[in-house]
């Protein structure tokens, strides 16, 4: 099936993008401002009643003046969270409607990932991953777990390696197999709200945080694997050393560093 796209200008120039790539649009004045997914805000003169035409039903009017996309949306509390770690204020007058079609979007992603073929087991999976066996960097294929109400609540490691071990601090056979919450009690909500993106919408993500679990700073890049899961590298920062020899690489590493605080 083809892509379906959206095509205004901004900036004056002519921009085509997927409508699956707009995360939310705000009206402000006459003006439109387009938040894509890649980091982007493009400036447009549509109309609301034009982009809602063009948009169709998986796109949401959280309040006068804004539409958000189905598929972005993360979580509803106080406010609409999305994906890319925005937070909307919402007109309550349209909660039950946000709650629809958020509750639609994650079981409908989440009946596709059922339909799998994963190993069928722990062995399988360490036959498949077993050239990560020795390298001397943490890695993890993890499976994420969902309640009735389609939120993840919690992951199972499926295979580990002996840095991993080492770096979590606990035997290979008390992780694999069992779930992160009944090992670690302290268990923090950040790390889960990325792994649950890029299982649900296939993003690779860096994370740099405090592990209150291991008593550890981490620096975890996460990307989509098998359906439903997720594989993770994890570095402890105290223990990396970065090597900068020439002007190149201390212009790379303040465009990491730029993009980080972004």
């Amino acid at each position: 099936m083809e892509e379906k796209t959206i095509s205004f200008i901004s900036g004056r120039k002519s921009h085509t993008i997927p409508i699956s790539s707009i995360l939310y649009i705000i009206m402000k004045k006459q003006d439109a401002f387009v938040h894509v997914s890649d980091g982007r805000i493009l400036k447009t003169r549509m109309t609301f009643a034009e982009f809602q035409n063009e948009l169709g039903e998986d796109f949401i009017r959280i309040h006068r003046g804004c539409l958000v996309s189905a598929m972005a949306i993360h979580s509803v509390n106080e406010l609409v969270n999305l994906s890319n770690g925005d937070s909307l204020e919402y007109s309550a007058q349209h909660r039950e409607e946000i709650m629809e079609k958020f509750r639609q979007k994650q079981r409908r992603i989440i009946d596709e990932l059922a339909d799998n073929d994963n190993p069928e087991d722990n062995k399988e999976y360490h036959e498949y991953y077993s050239c990560f066996d020795n390298i001397p960097v943490a890695f993890t294929d993890i499976e994420i777990i969902f309640n009735e109400d389609s939120q993840a609540v919690d992951w199972i490691f499926r295979y580990g390696n002996e840095a991993l071990a080492e770096l979590e601090n606990c035997p290979l056979e008390k992780l694999i197999g069992r779930t992160f919450g009944s090992i670690f009690k302290n268990m923090d909500s950040k790390w889960l709200r990325s792994y649950e993106r890029a299982v649900l919408y296939g993003e690779t993500l860096e994370i740099i945080d405090y592990s209150p679990e291991i008593d550890k700073y981490l620096r975890v890049i996460c990307f989509p694997t098998f359906k439903g899961h997720c594989g993770c590298m994890l570095f402890d920062i105290s223990e990396t050393k970065i090597a900068v020899e020439n002007t190149v690489g201390t212009k790379a590493l303040l465009m990491y560093m730029q993009k980080m605080f972004d």
